[in-house]
């Protein structure tokens, strides 16, 4: 399937809370979207592996994506060696993004970084013809290699180079978020408090995204960092 973005994550719930409005906004403008996460977030403090991945499916619905898969890498051990961009690889070479949103640059989760950078050079290797991968139909896969790979900001508040409006696709966004009731605030929990189930982590998620918005002039935002410069048809493109 031939996809126009594709969001990894290092674990389930990462592209929710940074990108996802991103992605309704292409979806509504008629582009093909997927998700692929690395990890099943099997060191998390709250819910399971299978509780996740059933949280994922309905994140899914709604977000209304062409795709979805986990990759199964191991939570919290990954790597950016060959081992762990082999199935990368794959999935770039399955999907063929033209746009691949990835995590943070660095963050407070030492997955993030790690995921940006497995990420990132992954789109660079996946267009080497020399390096060999294989379908999941057992047949070799052809290079491929995204036009743009953009970097989606996290916990930790690192300048944007530039923000998409996602105002309309607020309230999905949020949504898709609270899709994931092991992970966040849910008042009738019995499960140990973390960092991201406190009633604060909710509003900071909401603050951020206005903050994001009131850069631009706009409600609700979502800030992204490059890798090389941005270019434009037409100045009055911008907004």
């Amino acid at each position: 399937m031939k996809l126009d973005i594709l969001a990894f994550g290092a674990h389930p719930d990462d592209v929710e809370m940074s990108c996802s409005g991103t992605l309704l906004a292409a979806a509504a403008a008629g582009k093909k979207i997927g998700i692929v996460d690395f990890t099943r977030g099997e060191l998390g403090s709250r819910g399971t592996p299978t509780t996740r991945a059933h949280e994922a499916e309905t994140a899914s619905r709604i977000l209304g994506l062409s795709v979805r898969e986990n990759l199964g890498l191991p939570d919290g051990f990954f790597r950016n060696d060959r081992e762990h961009q082999l199935p990368v690889i794959a999935a770039l070479r399955r999907y063929q993004p033209d746009i691949v949103l990835c995590n943070a640059i660095h963050d407070r989760h030492p997955d993030h970084g790690r995921g940006a950078q497995l990420a990132s050079e992954s789109c660079f290797l996946s267009g080497l013809r020399m390096i060999e991968t294989l379908g999941q139909d057992g047949q070799p896969q052809q290079p491929w290699r995204p036009r743009l790979v953009f970097h989606y900001i996290q916990d930790r508040q690192i300048p944007a180079d530039f923000v998409v409006d996602i105002t309309a696709h607020w309230p999905t966004k949020w949504e898709s978020i609270q899709a994931y009731r092991t992970q966040f605030h849910d008042p009738e929990s019995t499960e140990p408090n973390t960092y991201l189930s406190t009633p604060v982590f909710s509003n900071f998620m909401e603050a951020r995204a206005r903050e994001f918005g009131h850069l631009i002039g706009v409600e609700f935002g979502e800030g992204f960092t490059r890798e090389r410069p941005l270019g434009v048809r037409e100045i009055t493109e911008l907004i």
